[in-house]
Protein backbone atom coordinates (compact mmCIF):
# COMPACT_ATOMS: atom_id res chain seq x y z
CA UNK A 1 0.00 0.00 0.00
CA UNK A 2 1.07 3.31 -0.91
CA UNK A 3 0.05 6.64 0.07
CA UNK A 4 2.25 9.55 -1.92
CA UNK A 5 1.29 13.61 -1.68
CA UNK A 6 2.45 16.43 -3.22
CA UNK A 7 5.15 18.29 -2.48
CA UNK A 8 4.82 22.31 -1.94
CA UNK A 9 1.40 21.84 -4.15
CA UNK A 10 0.04 25.18 -2.75
CA UNK A 11 2.93 26.77 -4.60
CA UNK A 12 3.52 24.77 -7.62
CA UNK A 13 1.00 23.40 -10.61
CA UNK A 14 -1.01 20.17 -9.79
CA UNK A 15 1.45 17.09 -10.68
CA UNK A 16 -1.52 14.08 -9.46
CA UNK A 17 -3.06 13.80 -12.73
CA UNK A 18 -0.08 12.83 -14.84
CA UNK A 19 1.08 10.63 -11.99
CA UNK A 20 -2.30 8.99 -12.15
CA UNK A 21 -2.39 7.97 -15.45
CA UNK A 22 1.04 7.17 -16.09
CA UNK A 23 1.09 4.61 -12.74
CA UNK A 24 -2.49 3.73 -13.82
CA UNK A 25 -1.84 2.70 -17.15
CA UNK A 26 1.70 1.23 -16.30
CA UNK A 27 1.85 -0.58 -12.57
CA UNK A 28 -0.81 -3.90 -11.79
CA UNK A 29 -2.20 -2.81 -8.99
CA UNK A 30 -4.77 -4.54 -6.39
CA UNK A 31 -6.94 -1.40 -6.16
CA UNK A 32 -5.90 1.71 -8.54
CA UNK A 33 -4.17 4.92 -7.57
CA UNK A 34 -6.63 7.31 -7.11
CA UNK A 35 -6.74 11.00 -5.81
CA UNK A 36 -8.27 11.31 -2.21
CA UNK A 37 -7.97 14.67 -0.55
CA UNK A 38 -6.40 17.09 -2.20
CA UNK A 39 -2.79 16.35 -3.88
CA UNK A 40 -2.74 12.80 -2.10
CA UNK A 41 -3.41 9.59 -3.57
CA UNK A 42 -3.25 6.16 -2.33
CA UNK A 43 -3.05 2.75 -4.21
CA UNK A 44 -2.61 -0.92 -3.36
CA UNK A 45 -0.25 -3.10 -4.88
CA UNK A 46 0.44 -7.20 -4.10
CA UNK A 47 4.10 -7.39 -5.34
CA UNK A 48 6.66 -5.99 -3.25
CA UNK A 49 8.71 -5.57 -6.67
CA UNK A 50 6.30 -3.00 -8.08
CA UNK A 51 6.16 -1.03 -5.12
CA UNK A 52 10.13 -0.54 -5.03
CA UNK A 53 9.35 0.41 -9.01
CA UNK A 54 6.99 2.59 -7.67
CA UNK A 55 8.97 4.62 -5.14
CA UNK A 56 11.82 4.72 -7.38
CA UNK A 57 9.58 6.29 -10.17
CA UNK A 58 8.40 8.62 -7.96
CA UNK A 59 11.56 9.84 -6.64
CA UNK A 60 13.16 10.41 -9.79
CA UNK A 61 10.07 12.38 -10.69
CA UNK A 62 10.59 14.51 -7.00
CA UNK A 63 7.81 16.45 -5.41
CA UNK A 64 6.52 13.58 -3.46
CA UNK A 65 6.36 12.33 -0.05
CA UNK A 66 5.84 8.71 -0.29
CA UNK A 67 4.23 6.51 2.24
CA UNK A 68 4.62 2.54 2.43
CA UNK A 69 2.30 0.22 4.42
CA UNK A 70 3.06 -3.17 4.54
CA UNK A 71 0.49 -5.81 6.01
CA UNK A 72 -2.94 -6.91 5.50
CA UNK A 73 -5.95 -5.06 3.90
CA UNK A 74 -9.80 -5.83 4.85
CA UNK A 75 -11.41 -7.90 2.42
CA UNK A 76 -13.37 -8.28 0.64
CA UNK A 77 -11.62 -5.35 -1.62
CA UNK A 78 -13.74 -2.13 -2.40
CA UNK A 79 -13.92 -0.98 -5.58
CA UNK A 80 -12.71 2.34 -4.92
CA UNK A 81 -8.97 2.24 -3.36
CA UNK A 82 -10.52 5.21 -1.13
CA UNK A 83 -13.00 2.95 0.72
CA UNK A 84 -10.21 0.78 1.44
CA UNK A 85 -9.10 -0.29 4.73
CA UNK A 86 -7.22 -2.31 7.40
CA UNK A 87 -3.31 -2.19 8.54
CA UNK A 88 -1.92 -1.58 5.60
CA UNK A 89 -3.61 1.76 4.91
CA UNK A 90 -3.23 2.59 8.34
CA UNK A 91 0.75 2.10 7.87
CA UNK A 92 0.93 4.23 4.71
CA UNK A 93 -0.75 7.05 6.56
CA UNK A 94 1.45 7.41 9.14
CA UNK A 95 4.26 6.10 6.63
CA UNK A 96 3.45 9.38 4.58
CA UNK A 97 3.44 11.42 7.88
CA UNK A 98 6.70 10.60 8.78
CA UNK A 99 8.06 10.80 5.08
CA UNK A 100 7.32 14.53 5.32
CA UNK A 101 9.57 15.13 7.90
CA UNK A 102 12.67 13.06 6.46
CA UNK A 103 15.18 14.07 4.17
CA UNK A 104 14.51 11.57 1.09
CA UNK A 105 11.01 12.24 1.48
CA UNK A 106 10.04 8.13 2.07
CA UNK A 107 9.10 6.38 4.93
CA UNK A 108 7.60 2.73 5.24
CA UNK A 109 5.30 1.07 8.40
CA UNK A 110 4.36 -2.11 8.42
CA UNK A 111 3.09 -4.70 10.73
CA UNK A 112 6.62 -5.91 11.46
CA UNK A 113 8.16 -2.61 12.42
CA UNK A 114 11.91 -4.04 12.88
CA UNK A 115 11.34 -5.15 9.32
CA UNK A 116 9.38 -1.92 7.69
CA UNK A 117 12.82 -0.36 9.67
CA UNK A 118 14.75 -2.57 7.23
CA UNK A 119 12.99 -1.93 4.35
CA UNK A 120 12.37 2.08 4.83
CA UNK A 121 16.39 1.77 4.92
CA UNK A 122 17.05 -0.12 2.12
CA UNK A 123 14.58 2.20 -0.12
CA UNK A 124 16.11 5.37 1.38
CA UNK A 125 19.23 4.34 0.57
CA UNK A 126 18.53 3.57 -3.38
CA UNK A 127 16.52 6.83 -2.84
CA UNK A 128 19.59 8.90 -2.60
CA UNK A 129 21.39 6.57 -5.66
CA UNK A 130 18.15 7.69 -7.95
CA UNK A 131 18.57 11.28 -6.88
CA UNK A 132 21.61 11.83 -7.64
CA UNK A 133 22.20 10.57 -10.45
CA UNK A 134 23.24 12.67 -13.71
CA UNK A 135 21.45 12.52 -16.94
CA UNK A 136 24.38 10.86 -18.45
CA UNK A 137 24.02 7.71 -16.10
CA UNK A 138 19.77 7.66 -16.48
CA UNK A 139 20.70 7.78 -20.26
CA UNK A 140 23.35 4.53 -20.25
CA UNK A 141 21.00 2.90 -17.68
CA UNK A 142 17.71 3.46 -19.35
CA UNK A 143 19.61 1.39 -22.58
CA UNK A 144 21.17 -1.34 -20.66
CA UNK A 145 17.89 -1.98 -18.20
CA UNK A 146 15.86 -2.34 -21.65
CA UNK A 147 18.83 -5.12 -22.28
CA UNK A 148 20.72 -4.01 -24.73
CA UNK A 149 24.61 -4.46 -24.76
CA UNK A 150 26.83 -2.16 -22.86
CA UNK A 151 28.31 -1.87 -26.71
CA UNK A 152 25.07 -1.73 -28.29
CA UNK A 153 24.31 1.20 -25.86
CA UNK A 154 27.78 2.79 -26.72
CA UNK A 155 26.65 3.32 -29.76
CA UNK A 156 23.44 4.75 -29.69
CA UNK A 157 25.03 7.22 -27.51
CA UNK A 158 28.13 8.01 -29.22
CA UNK A 159 30.27 7.28 -26.84
CA UNK A 160 32.67 4.24 -25.71
CA UNK A 161 31.92 1.14 -24.67
CA UNK A 162 34.21 1.95 -21.28
CA UNK A 163 32.81 5.53 -21.03
CA UNK A 164 29.17 3.52 -20.73
CA UNK A 165 30.69 1.27 -17.75
CA UNK A 166 31.89 4.54 -16.48
CA UNK A 167 27.96 6.03 -16.70
CA UNK A 168 26.58 2.82 -14.78
CA UNK A 169 28.90 2.98 -12.29
CA UNK A 170 28.95 6.40 -11.37
CA UNK A 171 25.02 6.07 -11.17
CA UNK A 172 25.44 2.75 -8.92
CA UNK A 173 23.91 0.50 -11.34
CA UNK A 174 24.68 -3.08 -10.15
CA UNK A 175 24.46 -1.71 -6.45
CA UNK A 176 20.70 -0.63 -6.94
CA UNK A 177 20.17 -4.16 -8.77
CA UNK A 178 21.44 -6.05 -5.84
CA UNK A 179 19.52 -3.60 -4.01
CA UNK A 180 16.03 -3.76 -5.28
CA UNK A 181 14.98 -7.53 -4.22
CA UNK A 182 16.57 -6.93 -1.05
CA UNK A 183 13.90 -4.12 -0.58
CA UNK A 184 11.18 -6.34 -1.51
CA UNK A 185 12.38 -9.03 0.70
CA UNK A 186 11.95 -6.42 4.16
CA UNK A 187 8.59 -5.76 2.49
CA UNK A 188 7.67 -9.05 2.61
CA UNK A 189 8.73 -9.49 5.93
CA UNK A 190 7.57 -6.19 7.01
CA UNK A 191 3.77 -7.33 6.27
CA UNK A 192 4.14 -9.75 8.35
Amino acid sequence: MLTVDQRASRSSPDRVPDVLRRLNADVPAVLGFERTAGDEFPGVLADPDDVVDVVLQLVRAGDWSIGVGAGPVQQPLPQSTRAGTGPAFLSARRAVDAAKQRPVRLAVRGAVPADAADAQAVLSALAVFVERRSDQAWEAIALVGSGRTQADAATSLGISRQAVGQRLAAGLWDLERELRPTAARCLTRAAG
